[in-house]
Formats: structure tokens, C-alpha cells, sequence
């Protein structure tokens, strides 16, 4: 990484005001890049501007782009101009600049189509099995022919400040254990995200994926117990069904991006959701 050059976050989110937080704290400055940019905290310089139809200006001193942009819902066309078009507007706006930067972006372990609970690792087959997977892996392509050198971060479930889905439903008690054997599901705390975006920027020769995920794969079922034990409300109920939920069932594994030096401040879903219970942490646009 450039000593201090800029760093420019597309898509500037919850995951990417965060990783352009870090950056920033080490000395770079940061252009994030989002609809409304008034929404960006100091020291970020936000620009406004809608990826999904403009290409933006990459400065010519930029040394790393992150690429965080996110669907506002699961339509597959929303998708497509998020994750493809927005992609590709980006890369033109490196391409229409002086810059030579370190590209990382950040794609889903979604694009896994595994659901008998085995490992999954970067090796494994990637198989858009649903149409907004299948969006997913046109992305990776679209990067993979455009700009060979760039990262790829498969994200398993971002959890954090503001990203509370679960504890909601276990608080209501609208949260269902499973019917029959509960499927594994894969989770990584925003900041432990943020972080591996910031150390990739920095790796000397970084592979082309790594998967971001904790410590753990764990049944979702554990998980639910676990916080219904932290809320001190009664333990969810069994649903009824088929029992096989949307995201599969697989394990995966986050050896080789730990094997850069990268560890995450949250093992475990249990380190991570006391400290959501705690209110610790910022919640970000």
C-alpha cells in the first residue's frame, strides 16, 4: 500500500464506513462513495454518487478501493445493478484514471451451494444455485476478467451494531428451532470484517479469495439457545417443516486468510453477540 495514499470505498455502508474508519486511523485519507454521502462521519470525505449508474472519479493518487457495495433488498434486478453494474462502474472509473490501486472486494459464501453440513474452503466449487447467487458469481467473473489482480472477500453472515436480526427474533420470540437437525451457519462480526478489509489491502501477495468468517461453524439452533440464555427469555420453540433453510448447510473454513496474519477480536459467535448485547460498538449508516 502506497505510504498514506488515498483509499477510496465504494459503497459505503454499515462494513464499508467501518473499513474506511480504519483506514483513515492509519494516516490514509478516505473517499467513501455512496447515494447520500451526508451520512458519512468525519474523517471520511463522502461523495455522492449511485454506482449502479455512474462511473465514479477515482483519484489518481488512489491507492486501494474497496468495493462494499450492498443490494437494498433480494429483487434479482436490484441485485444485478448493485453487484455487476455497480462493479463494473467502478473498475471503468480505476480504468479512466492514473491509479494503479490494490482492488478488494467483497462478494458472500452465498455463491456455496453446499447443504450437507460438509468444510467449505476457497477451493471448493462456487454454483449460483439461487438467481441472486447466481448475480453473485457473474460479479466475481465480471472482477476475475477486468482486474486480475484484485481480492475477493466471501463474507459469511455479517452480524454487529445495527445488524441484530437474530436477537430480535429470539426477543420476540418469533425464533424457531429446527424441526429435525439443525444446519450449521457461518458468521463474522462487522469489525472482524472491516479488519480483514484493511489487512488485505496491505498483503504483499495476496491470493485472489479468501473467506471471511469466525472461528466457529455452529448449528444456528446453539446459537439461538445461547441468546435466548444472554436475554434471560425462555429458549425459541421448535418450528415445523422440512427443516432446510435457505442458506444450506456447510462449515466453512477460514485457515487461509488466518494463515496471512489476519485473526478475528471475535472467535466465536459468543464473544461477538455479548458484545452487541453490551452496545458496544458504532452503529453506521
Amino acid at each position: 500500500m502506497q505510504h498514506h495514499g488515498t483509499v477510496v470505498v465504494a459503497g459505503c455502508g454499515d462494513l464499508g464506513t467501518e473499513a474506511g474508519l480504519r483506514f483513515a486511523a492509519l494516516g490514509h485519507p478516505v473517499i467513501g462513495l455512496r447515494r447520500r454521502a451526508g451520512l458519512l462521519p468525519a474523517p471520511l470525505t463522502g461523495r455522492s454518487t449511485d454506482l449502479r449508474h455512474d462511473v465514479p472519479t477515482i483519484p489518481d493518487d488512489t491507492a486501494v478501493v474497496v468495493v462494499a457495495t450492498a443490494a437494498g433488498s433480494r429483487d434479482v434486478d436490484e441485485y444485478r445493478a448493485t453487484y455487476v453494474d455497480g462493479l463494473r462502474n467502478v473498475l471503468d472509473g480505476i480504468d479512466a484514471s492514473a491509479a494503479t490501486p490494490r482492488v478488494v472486494v467483497v462478494s458472500s459464501t452465498a455463491v456455496y451451494d453446499v447443504d450437507d453440513g460438509s468444510e467449505v474452503t476457497e477451493a471448493t466449487p462456487v454454483r449460483g444455485s439461487t438467481p441472486t447467487a447466481a448475480v453473485l458469481v457473474e460479479a466475481e467473473e465480471l472482477l476475475r476478467r477486468r482486474a486480475p489482480g484484485a481480492v475477493l472477500l466471501r463474507l459469511s453472515g455479517v452480524y454487529g451494531p445495527g445488524r441484530e436480526r437474530l436477537v430480535d427474533q429470539v426477543r420476540s420470540g418469533s425464533a424457531r428451532l429446527a424441526p429435525g437437525r439443525s444446519p450449521h451457519t457461518n458468521r463474522i462480526h462487522r469489525d472482524d470484517a472491516a479488519a480483514a478489509l484493511v489487512h488485505l489491502a496491505t498483503l504483499v501477495d495476496p491470493a485472489p479469495t479468501y473467506l471471511g468468517t469466525d472461528d466457529e461453524p455452529v448449528p444456528l439452533d446453539d446459537v439461538l439457545r445461547f441468546l435466548a440464555h444472554e436475554l434471560g427469555v425462555d429458549e425459541p420453540v421448535r418450528g415445523d417443516g422440512d427443516g432446510r433453510q435457505a442458506g444450506g448447510d456447510k462449515r466453512l473454513s477460514n485457515a487461509l486468510l488466518r494463515s496471512t496474519g489476519w485473526a478475528p477480536r471475535y472467535p466465536t459467535f459468543r464473544e461477538g453477540y455479548r458484545a452487541v448485547l453490551a452496545g458496544e460498538g458504532t452503529r453506521h449508516p
